[in-house]
């Protein structure tokens, strides 16, 4: 990894150790409908793929109880360890998080009961892989439950400030359907031909409206928009003074329309897919 890459990730754990704490509490209600999908219970062996800061593995820890097991992957040490550092203060002991490739993991065959992937399968290089290597993580019959992003229309905490960003300078094309991205798996018909490809039957789907972020003001969600970085802010940061002002001043005023009780809120609609592993 360069140098440059190395800061990156450093400022990108950063950020989410910063948030943490915040977004596991936004998002639980999703978490919980995941788990409630994948019938997770006592006893039972879960691995959650791509699971970051530890959603849902911390909170399935809970449900599988002492004789369950979960064991949560990322690629990304710097995350697990704030992952780690929960199930810590939560006294959690059947639970383990290790760096490992979703597209090749090194677990034995039906290992495992249950499976999750939230806001994870659509960045990867591969996802196909990591399906195929899910599909053989699962005992038969094994269920797993992905969390994606519905269109950009909907999913206004990744395409509002972009979208406004439209009317200062001409913008790229958003990356098509098969690169890894937010909207990689927007349109079901291709995680569900995804997950047949891959030795699943698709059982459910369902959407979620979920907060991301909230703020008691508009400009503190524009400082998250900022720190979170990515290609937007990558293409703000060419606009001359004047427009970035402008921009700025017109992401606030969007944002304020979304302020109830107190507080402004963004996130965007989640659809949630239950599938099962076929023998």
């Amino acid at each position: 990894m360069s140098g440059s890459s190395r800061e990156k990730q450093t400022r990108m754990v950063e950020f989410w150790r910063h948030h943490d704490a915040m977004e596991a509490r936004l998002s639980r209600p999703l978490t919980e409908r995941m788990l409630d999908l994948a019938g997770v219970s006592r006893g039972m062996r879960m691995l959650d793929v791509a699971c970051g800061r530890g959603e849902p593995s911390v909170p399935a820890a809970h449900r599988v109880g002492p004789a369950g097991r979960v064991l949560g992957v990322d690629l990304v040490e710097g995350v697990l360890e704030i992952a780690r550092e929960r199930a810590r203060r939560e006294g959690l002991e059947n639970i383990a998080f290790q760096v490992a490739d979703a597209e090749s993991l090194a677990v034995g065959a039906g290992t495992f009961d249950v499976a999750t992937v939230r806001w994870g399968l659509m960045y990867m290089r591969e996802p196909e892989r990591a399906l195929a290597s899910i599909h053989h993580a699962l005992m038969p019959g094994g269920a797993l439950v992905i969390a994606s992003w519905a269109e950009p229309a909907r999913v206004p905490w990744a395409s509002l400030a972009r979208r406004i960003l439209g009317r200062y300078r001409e913008l790229p094309a958003l990356p098509v359907a098969d690169e890894p991205g937010v909207f990689r798996h927007a349109d079901p018909a291709r995680l569900d031909a995804a997950l047949k490809r891959s030795g699943f039957s698709v059982q459910a789907a369902e959407e979620q409206e979920v907060p991301v972020v909230e703020a008691h003001d508009a400009s503190d969600l524009l400082t998250w928009i900022r720190e979170l970085g990515g290609p937007v802010m990558k293409l703000v940061g060419e606009l001359p003074e004047p427009q970035h002002r402008a921009w700025e001043a017109e992401l606030v005023a969007e944002l304020e329309k979304a302020r109830s009780g107190g507080k402004v809120t963004l996130g965007g609609v989640t659809r949630i897919t239950l599938a099962i592993a076929s023998p």
